[in-house]
C-alpha cells in the first residue's frame, strides 16, 4: 500500500531542509509522488503555512535547485505546518490526525524518540501507518531495546523504518553488485586472498553549527556506529538468497553477531579518540573544538574516532576491519578499501616497492577504482596502474530513495530491531572504556590528517596481534 500522507516532526530542522524537502522534489520530478500528496511539517516555531512554505521554497532553491522548479513548487505546494512540542500527546495527536494511513518521521535527536513514541501511543494511528526514525537509533543498547519495546506496542515491525541513508547510496549498494554479480571477485572476497578493509568516512566539513546534536554525539556514536556498521555488513556479509527485506537483513544480522567482542585490553589498543584544534581547512582558519559555539569542553566528545574489528567468521578469520571517521580534517576521503594481500612471489627481482592490490569503492563523489601492477616503459619495471570507472549519476537522491521505500512500503534497506541492538553490541564496550578513561583523547590540527600516528595506534597494535603476540595474563 502506497501512503500519500508524510509528517515530519523536527520539520523545520537541517536535516528537512537540507535533505528530506530535495528528496520530495526528486520524488515529484520522477513521477513516484504527485498531486495528492501531502507534507506536514511540526515543530516548535510559532509559524504558519505559509510561513513554512515560504522557508521549505527557500531550502529548496539552496539545496535543492538542481531540480525542476515546477518539482520544487509542486513540494512547496503540499506542504502544511503544525506547531507541536514532540513529547505532548496532544500535539502530536493533532499533527498526525487523519484517516488516511500516514509515514510519521522523526527528524529528531535520538533523546527524544521515546517520549515521541510514547505520545503516538495515544494518537491512534491509522490502520497502515508507517514510524521512520532517523539515526542513532537510541543512546546505547539499553535505550535501543526500549525503543524496540515501544515500537513494537504501536505498529508492527515491518512499518518501523530505522533509516540509514548510506544503505540508500548507489556506491554503497555497487559493494554488493560489485562482488555478487562478477565471478572474478567472489572467489578471492576472503581472508585468504584480503589483508584489510578500511571503511573510512574523512571530511573537512567541521562542526559548521551543529554543536546542539553532535557535542552531545561525538563521532563514534554520530558515525561508526550506524553508518559504518552499516557498510560493514554489506562488505563482509554471505551471499543473500536474494535482495528482499528478510534474506538481505538476516545476513546483516549474521555480520554484527560475528564480531569478535572487545575487552577493555582490546579497545585500549585497537581504538583511537581525538578532537580538532584550531588550524586551516581549505584556507579558512577554523576554531578549536571545545571553542566553538555550543560546545561544552566538559563532555570530551571526540570529533575522531577509529576502531579496528576482526569477525569470528570462518571467511573472514585474519582479516582486519579498520572503521574511521573524522572532522575537519585536510582532506575529503570517503571510500570503502579492500586491501588484498601481496603475491607469494616476483620473478622480477624487484620486490620490495610492489603495493598490494587495493579496489576502492569511492562513496562521495562515487567512483570505482582497483589499483594494480603493470610493467612499466622499461621491461621487467613494475609500476602501479589505477583502473578507474565512470560512474552513472543515481537516478534518486539516497535520501529520495529511502522516502520512496517509506512510501511504497519497502523495508528491505531499513535497519531491523535485532539488527539495531547488534550495532550497539559491538561499540558498548568502546564507550564505557572510553568513559573510564583507559583511552585517552587526542588533539589533532584542523586541517591535518587526523592524530600522529604513535606505538599504541591501531594499526601498529593490530600488526603486533597479527605476529601472534600474547596478551598479559590480566589482560
Amino acid at each position: 500500500m502506497t501512503i500519500r500522507r508524510l509528517v515530519v516532526f523536527g520539520g523545520t530542522g537541517d536535516l528537512t531542509g537540507r535533505y528530506l524537502l530535495p528528496a520530495l522534489a526528486a520524488l515529484h520530478a520522477a513521477g513516484h509522488i504527485d498531486d495528492r500528496f501531502s507534507l506536514t511539517g511540526a515543530s516548535r516555531e510559532d509559524w504558519d503555512g505559509e510561513r513554512y512554505r515560504e522557508w521549505a521554497g527557500t531550502q529548496l532553491e539552496r539545496h535543492g535547485g538542481g531540480f525542476p522548479a515546477d518539482a520544487r513548487r509542486a513540494v512547496t505546494a503540499s506542504a502544511n505546518y503544525r506547531r507541536a512540542d514532540v513529547m505532548d500527546p496532544v500535539d502530536v495527536s493533532a499533527a498526525v490526525a487523519g484517516e488516511d494511513p500516514v509515514a510519521v518521521y522523526l527528524a529528531l535527536p535520538p533523546a527524544l524518540f521515546p517520549a515521541t513514541v510514547t505520545a503516538l501511543h495515544e494518537a491512534r494511528l491509522p490502520r497502515g501507518s508507517r514510524i521512520v526514525l532517523e539515526k542513532p537509533f537510541g543512546e546505547d543498547l539499553a535505550g535501543a531495546k526500549e525503543l524496540n519495546r515501544l515500537l513494537a506496542d504501536l505498529v508492527p515491525e515491518r512499518a518501523v523504518f530505522r533509516v540509514d541513508h548510506f544503505l540508500a547510496m548507489t556506491t554503497v549498494q555497487n559493494v554488493l553488485g560489485s562482488r555478487l554479480a562478477n565471478r572474478v571477485l567472489e572467489p578471492i572476497w576472503n581472508s585468504t586472498h584480503i589483508a584489510e578493509i578500511e571503511i573510512v568516512w574523512d571530511e573537512t566539513l567541521a562542526l559548521e553549527g551543529r554543536a546542539g546534536y553532535y557535542d552531545h554525539v561525538g563521532a563514534l556514536k554520530d558515525m561508526v556506529q550506524n553508518h559504518l556498521l552499516q557498510l560493514l555488513c554489506l562488505v563482509a556479509m554471505e551471499p543473500p538468497l536474494t535482495l528482499g527485506e528478510r534474506d538481505l537483513r538476516d545476513r546483516k544480522v549474521d555480520v554484527l553477531r560475528s564480531v569478535q567482542p572487545l575487552s577493555d585490553y582490546d579497545v585500549t589498543h585497537r581504538t583511537r579518540r581525538a578532537r580538532y584544534s584550531s588550524g586551516r581547512v581549505g584556507g579558512q582558519e577554523v576554531p578549536a573544538y571545545v571553542d566553538e559555539d555550543g560546545v561544552d569542553a566538559r563532555r570530551r566528545t571526540e570529533t575522531y574516532a577509529e576502531i579496528v574489528l576482526e569477525l569470528n567468521s570462518w571467511r573472514w578469520a585474519g582479516t582486519r576491519f579498520r572503521l574511521r571517521s573524522g572532522k575537519a580534517l585536510g582532506t575529503d576521503r570517503k571510500e570503502v578499501a579492500v586491501r588484498f594481500r601481496s603475491v607469494p612471489h616476483l620473478p622480477f627481482g624487484q620486490d620490495k616497492d610492489v603495493r598490494p592490490n587495493v579496489l576502492r569503492f569511492g562513496l562521495e563523489p562515487e567512483s570505482l577504482s582497483m589499483d594494480l601492477t603493470a610493467i612499466g616503459s622499461r621491461a621487467e619495471t613494475l609500476t602501479p596502474i589505477s583502473l578507474t570507472a565512470e560512474m552513472d549519476a543515481p537516478d534518486l537522491p539516497a535520501y529520495g530513495r529511502l522516502l520512496l521505500d517509506v512510501l511504497n512500503g519497502d523495508p528491505a534497506l531499513s535497519i531491523r530491531s535485532d539488527e539495531a541492538e547488534e550495532a550497539w553490541r559491538v561499540v558498548e564496550p568502546v564507550l564505557s572504556a572510553w568513559e573510564r578513561g583507559l583511552v585517552p583523547l587526542e588533539e589533532y590540527p584542523a586541517g591535518s590528517d587526523g592524530p600522529p600516528a604513535h606505538h599504541t595506534s591501531p594499526g601498529r597494535r593490530d600488526d603486533l596481534l597479527h605476529e601472534n603476540a600474547v596478551k598479559p595474563a590480566d589482560a
